[in-house]
């Protein structure tokens, strides 16, 4: 975090953005002393500011009633944030070279809360296809996006997800045990991507990849889906390394 002056932290607004940036860089809930050692600010001051903050809808309090996570009001800001930085023409520049290389659907997604949202598409040119616009959620569970990002968390939140998490059924393919689907995330996570065999819906293959910032964090995923009677999944992977070169060139795109 860059240093402020005495004259900057003493503004209640710079210290409320501090607090959500502090929030957004922390990878699971807060405590307040982590916030008063990190920002060097008094106790009843980071007191004051999470209230504040709390009662205007920006954070809300984890499980334990005394540590505090980004609420869905800052979550969606910072999908606002993603979609202007990466719905650009450069970004969408490179999702219709990608296109052009796999002559399917390709995504743009990131995660909100229980599902991804697509924040950017290029559409196929064959009029068989797959209604998914931008703006759609999916769920995590189901899709190569979702797993992807799943696969992204740390052991220990993985855990924490995935001891409550309900694993709906959308297919008879979808996978439903615990036991299986972390087994599946642990794959993913040493492969490096992820897949969807009519997991989502019946008939559609789909393959993801990071995207990740110029600092190696990850902050979306690219992914193609086809119907599987023109693609074959094992023919969807062989375009693996169109995939993870519009990765890196949308990365460099975030700083």
């Amino acid at each position: 975090m860059k240093s402020q002056t005495d004259s900057q932290l003493a503004s209640p607004s710079i210290r409320n953005i501090l607090v959500l940036e502090l929030l957004s860089r922390h990878k699971g809930a807060i405590t307040p002393s982590k916030i008063m050692d990190e920002l060097k600010l008094p106790k009843a001051t980071v007191h004051r500011l999470l209230a504040y903050l709390e009662e205007q809808g920006f954070i809300i309090r984890d499980f334990d009633g005394k540590s505090y996570l980004p609420s869905l009001r800052l979550r969606e800001m910072a999908i606002g944030v993603m979609h202007s930085t990466l719905g650009n023409q450069a970004s969408k520049n490179i999702l219709q070279w990608l296109n052009q290389q796999i002559e399917e659907t390709c995504n743009l997604a990131v995660p909100d809360h229980d599902a991804m949202i697509y924040i950017d598409r290029v559409e196929t040119h064959w009029p068989l296809r797959i209604a998914l616009h931008i703006g759609s959620r999916v769920p995590l569970t189901a899709t190569a996006a979702g797993k992807l990002a799943l696969s992204q968390l740390s052991p220990a939140m993985f855990n924490r997800y995935i001891e409550t998490a309900t694993l709906q059924s959308y297919t008879p393919k979808t996978i439903t045990d615990k036991d299986r689907f972390v087994e599946a995330i642990n794959q993913i996570r040493t492969l490096g991507y992820a897949t969807d065999q009519e997991e989502f819906i019946e008939g559609m293959i789909a393959v993801a990849v990071p995207v990740l910032n110029s600092k190696n964090e990850f902050c979306a995923t690219l992914s193609f889906h086809a119907p599987k009677q023109r693609m074959t999944l094992e023919r969807g992977l062989a375009h693996l390394d169109e995939l993870r070169a519009a990765a890196r060139k949308l990365g460099a795109l975030i700083l």
